[in-house]
């Protein structure tokens, strides 16, 4: 069994939503490197399809890192001592304004496992009902039901390139052609 051996970590910062240190990493065959590593909190994403399962409720958003417009699914991180699917909940409700039903556990992925530690927690609901609020507007510029059939050709423009919402997204797709 190859295993790369951490010999030391050292913290470079440490706040609310991330930890950065250095690991002093020895790989397997002797060789000793240093590489950054981000310890972030479990993310809840969710997945809110439509009654007909049609469509998806996303949000249409800026992203001042990438500096990109994209359309995501509804989530965010799990606060401490928080239930990941009541985050999921939470998190669909503040930034769209609908209320899922039956939301469940559908999996979860590390989005950079060479480099961060920051599980993504996926979660469906089939149906939802709108609550009357507005959508969070430091979260979404805009709410819509997406086709199903129109993702593919999204993903391929560049309309959704976040890995929570490929990730999420191609499950449905891939759990329907087969």
């Amino acid at each position: 069994m190859a295993r790369w051996t951490i010999h030391e970590e050292r913290l470079v910062d440490d706040t609310r939503r991330l930890r950065l240190s250095i690991a002093h990493v020895e790989l397997p065959d002797g060789v000793h490197f240093e590489q950054y590593v981000l310890r972030m909190p479990k993310a809840s994403i969710a997945i809110v399809l439509d009654d007909a399962g049609e469509r998806v409720l996303m949000i249409w958003r800026h992203r001042f890192v990438p500096d990109r417009w994209t359309w995501e699914l509804p989530g965010g991180y799990v606060d401490p001592d928080e239930d990941p699917l009541d985050c999921a909940v939470r998190e669909v409700e503040e930034e769209t304004g609908w209320r899922p039903r039956n939301m469940r556990p559908l999996g979860s992925f590390q989005p950079l496992s060479g480099t961060a530690d920051f599980e993504n927690l996926l979660f469906i609901s089939e149906g939802a009902e709108p609550t009357g609020k507005s959508p969070d507007i430091n979260e979404a510029s805009k709410v819509d039901w997406v086709d199903l059939s129109t993702v593919k050709e999204r993903m391929e423009r560049g309309e959704i390139d976040g890995a929570a919402a490929q990730i999420g997204l191609l499950h449905v797709l891939l759990s329907r052609a087969g």
